[in-house]
């Protein structure tokens, strides 16, 4: 009986701390580059850049995706928009560096008061709001619970809506009492670092992935057990939540543009983005031939030009989406 027991343990235990060391190697290979501010006794993570005396926007707090951190959105906004904002941000609760956090923070509207806070926290009033696919939740959480902080709205390929169909199996299991522990600490690591290579490519597709995008934004940080398992719990909370909640958008106020793509095979933008548009008054869609699930890098410049517009500069959304489309047909190389 000790034999057959140890057959089984030896393995596990060998599993686990093959995912332990791993973890630590993600951090040694991905350290915080940001600062930690307690929340109602729990810490989240932000990289804080303040004013510019150059300053041509109000502040802006960015707001990653599922299964990412806060080295996502850096990655595309941080240098293009340097010396004209102050920005925020922000590893979402359970995510990157972020600690979890209390229940509420299993779903996006607790989400969204936390990053309200740590707007107080950073001495930012008011802002214009980012969200990214996942982060849309959140930034439309921000619009209709906070619209004191919310100067206004940037939609990139939100997840805003109920969908028909579920979610992969493994958050199921990774969120299940005692089996998702294990879960966590045996399995994912070596089936995570084996699916990255094609998970980030399939974010891209139909377009081509920045050559260094995996190394300059960390995405293996979300392998870590205790960050797979907050993003699973996001996952199987969130068709629910949006049930309940996308019917409030329309009290969203603050001006808002949602920019998607029309090749997004990740969050269907006739669903999402198109519903924002409807339940948002006076919202601006703008959709982006040939464009997956990465507006963000993929359109930089259209975001860029949809801030300054939310901020009152004049600019002609449609024809800086004609500007990128032709720019993306003609194969020109994605920004690093």
């Amino acid at each position: 009986m000790f034999a057959e027991i140890s057959a089984i343990l030896v393995p596990i235990a060998a599993a686990i701390g093959y995912s332990s060391y791993k973890a630590r190697q993600f951090e040694q290979a991905f350290p915080n580059i940001g600062e930690l501010a307690d929340i109602d006794g729990y810490r989240m993570n932000a990289v804080h850049i303040p004013r510019p005396d150059t300053a041509d926007l109000p502040p802006l707090v960015f707001i990653h995706g599922a299964s990412g951190n806060l080295l996502d959105q850096i990655g595309a906004f941080l240098l293009p928009l340097e010396g004209r904002a102050e920005m925020l941000f922000v590893d979402r609760p359970g995510h990157g560096y972020s600690e979890r956090g209390g229940p509420e923070n299993a779903f996006p509207s607790g989400q969204a008061d936390a990053i309200a806070k740590l707007m107080e926290k950073r001495g930012i009033e008011k802002a214009i709001i980012v969200g990214h696919s996942f982060g849309g939740a959140i930034a439309a959480a921000l619009g209709v619970h906070h619209p004191e902080k919310t100067a206004g709205l940037l939609f990139l390929a939100p997840a805003t809506h109920p969908w028909p169909g579920g979610i992969d199996w493994y958050y199921h299991i990774a969120t299940v009492p005692l089996i998702g522990w294990l879960f966590s600490r045996v399995v994912v690591v070596p089936l995570g670092l084996w699916r990255l290579e094609q998970v980030t490519l399939n974010v891209f597709r139909p377009n081509p992935r920045p050559a260094d995008y995996i190394s300059r934004t960390g995405p293996s940080l979300v392998l870590r057990p205790k960050t797979f398992h907050a993003n699973a719990t996001d996952f199987i909370r969130l068709l629910e939540y949006l049930k309940a909640q996308s019917p409030f958008y329309t009290r969203i106020t603050a001006p808002t543009v949602i920019i998607t793509g029309d090749s997004d095979g990740i969050v269907w933008e006739h669903l999402h983005s198109q519903g924002l548009a409807r339940d948002i008054a006076g919202s601006k869609l703008l959709k982006i031939k040939g464009v997956g699930h990465k507006p963000d890098y993929l359109a930089t410049d259209v975001a860029i030009a949809a801030l300054e517009n939310i901020a009152g500069i004049p600019r002609d959304l449609e024809a800086a989406v004609r500007v990128a489309e032709e720019r993306l047909s003609g194969g020109s190389a994605i920004a690093a």
